[in-house]
């Protein structure tokens, strides 16, 4: 059927601005943010919603602070925070202990000092394969990345151009569960652990490149898991030169 010149097409639907809908953009970015499973950046909420930037970080930053209670109203048991690039919706510190309960049936589940130990390596010191690590820790550390990908709290994120050695980093999640936005926020620890330079051709140590993992599995929804990893000590790097 023939349109009148400038109307729409039957077929095209035209959403409603957002400040037409009920409870207007606060209410869009609640409805938007409730179905996030990762921190949406500012810039694809506006997107979205078709308002500009500043409108939205004004909203949020305005939500966040009805949230906390800061108007005199009740504090939620939710918060609206800026984490891992972005905002998402998150239980309240103060009612981690009754969420822990409900999600965990009542049992705490923690990284490993060790797998604690080799994130840290790799947080400060990426990109970075597994033989670094090691030589930075001691021992073989290839269960444990393995658990920390399985996490989703590392990936590999290239090749190192000499060895071919897979080289590994922190995952956005990885800031979310910290609550950092960048790896700017890290603490000055950096300076206490030995230079790349340091550590170049150790890539040779043996079982550090181990089988291809996979790269299907989820990342877990808690604070962390139980490392069931150990570690083993790495054998001299004399002794497996030349290994792939």
């Amino acid at each position: 059927m023939t349109q009148p010149d400038g109307a729409p097409a039957l077929d095209e639907a035209v959403a409603p601005a957002v400040h037409d809908l009920p409870g207007g953009l606060p209410a869009a970015l609640e409805a938007v943010l409730m179905v996030a499973d990762e921190p949406i950046p500012v810039v694809e909420l506006a997107t979205a919603l078709e308002v500009p930037v500043d409108d939205v970080l004004s909203a949020l930053h305005d939500l966040a602070a009805e949230y906390r209670g800061d108007d005199g109203g009740r504090p939620r048991g939710f918060e609206l925070r800026e984490a891992g690039g972005g905002w998402r919706v998150y239980s309240a510190p103060a009612h981690a202990e009754v969420v822990g309960r409900f999600v965990q049936g009542g049992q705490t589940a923690r990284l490993t000092q060790a797998a604690l130990e080799t994130l840290a390596v790799i947080a400060y010191r990426q990109p970075v394969s597994r033989g670094q690590v090691s030589a930075v820790r001691g021992v073989n550390v290839d269960g444990v990345v393995r658990t920390l990908v399985a996490r989703g709290l590392v990936a590999e994120v290239g090749q190192d151009p000499h060895t071919g050695a897979g080289l590994f980093g922190t995952t956005g999640y990885f800031l979310e569960r910290m609550g950092f936005t960048s790896l700017d926020e890290l603490p000055p620890l950096a300076p206490h652990l030995p230079d790349m330079d340091d550590l170049e051709g150790l890539d040779g140590l043996a079982d550090l490149r181990g089988p291809a993992r996979s790269a299907t599995v989820a990342p877990s929804t808690d604070s962390g898991g139980a490392d069931e990893e150990g570690d083993a000590p790495a054998a001299p790097a004399a002794t497996d030169e030349g290994h792939a």
